[in-house]
């Protein structure tokens, strides 16, 4: 099928509150070596979105302008030394940026197949989610079976992947959530304690419990210090958000007296070979598990593209339980 020319886009027209989200038009991208063009079904929708759309994470020099980490769809095109993928193929991709669009491009070694039987809808939710939970959660933080896992913001698209996975490895799963809906979210989807913070002190949860050996935390500010205290000896605090804020005052002392470890990382600024890899050990240990229904992405809504304002909207409302996602084909 020919390419058009032109397609329509959601852009940024200057940084500020989500209605500076704006339909336009823009020229469609041509893949260029290792590359993959995706015709976009559906779009996901990450806070690294508001924080682009915010003027407070700017895209790499070789991206598109336009928000939007993650898509599923068919592979438009193929650029030169792509091997394993061909015009029709369905997949689901992280992306550099420019999910918010018609067409979006990507590192061929950043895509996956949909997994069989998965909406297109569904699969647009995975890539930003798993490879970010995959990354912190098991290649940096380390989880192993039997380890007791507390993840923050357990009803979010991260938390609620990071609680499946962690079940999956045979870890004891603890979630943080802001209403009874959605700690029973967290428990049904196998958290085996869901903590209401309006209502539960984590620290004195989790202590009772002998500590936590891994803390997932995108809440920064305040937390970093109380997750601290919630570690058991030789615990590790992965950090990949700062919902409250970065500059907190903390007592170190009890990093080393109790051996704690203190790491974090962003996705986006990662190498292409870094994310590969990354992509490689997702089809290798999780896939198989989307394709038999043992995990799935959680879905809260759908929204049309020209609608992307309301869909960061409701994410930054965090009324959201799961995954918030763009229909772009259907645009």
């Amino acid at each position: 099928m020919p390419l058009p020319r032109v397609m329509t886009v959601v852009e940024i027209t200057e940084y500020g509150a989500p209605d500076v989200l704006k339909p336009n038009t823009a020229p469609v991208p041509t893949p260029g070596e290792g590359q993959i063009l995706i015709r976009v079904d559906h779009a996901g929708v990450n806070r690294p979105d508001a924080l682009q759309r915010a003027g407070n994470y700017a895209p790499p020099p070789d991206a598109s302008p336009l928000p939007g980490l993650e898509a599923a769809g068919h592979v438009a095109a193929v650029g030169p030394g792509v091997t394993r993928w061909r015009e029709g193929d369905a997949v689901t991709a992280l992306l550099p940026g420019g999910g918010y669009a018609e067409y979006a491009l990507t590192d061929a070694d950043h895509a996956l197949p949909v997994p069989r039987g998965m909406e297109m809808a569904a699969a647009a939710g995975l890539c930003e989610t798993f490879f970010t939970v995959w990354t912190n959660v098991f290649m940096r933080g380390g989880l192993a079976a039997g380890e007791r896992f507390l993840v923050h913001g357990g009803s979010s698209g991260i938390g609620t992947t990071a609680i499946q996975l962690a079940r999956l490895r045979g870890a004891r799963v603890f979630a943080t959530a802001g209403s009874e809906e959605k700690c029973a979210a967290c428990r049904d989807l196998g958290a085996e304690v869901a903590i209401n913070y309006r209502q539960q002190d984590f620290v004195e949860v989790l202590r009772d419990e002998g500590g936590a050996d891994l803390i997932l935390d995108m809440v920064g500010g305040d937390y970093i210090a109380r997750d601290l205290d919630a570690l058991a000896m030789d615990g590790r605090l992965v950090q990949i958000a700062f919902l409250q804020g970065a500059q907190v005052a903390l007592d170190l002392m009890q990093v080393m007296t109790r051996r704690l470890t203190l790491t974090g990382s962003t996705l986006r600024p990662q190498s292409r070979a870094a994310k590969a890899e990354i992509a490689r050990a997702l089809e290798s240990e999780v896939w198989p598990h989307l394709e038999s229904g043992a995990i799935a992405p959680v879905m809260d809504s759908v929204f049309p593209l020209s609608r992307a304002a309301e869909a960061h909207a409701r994410m930054e409302s965090s009324a959201n339980i799961g995954k918030i996602v763009l229909a772009v084909g259907a645009a």
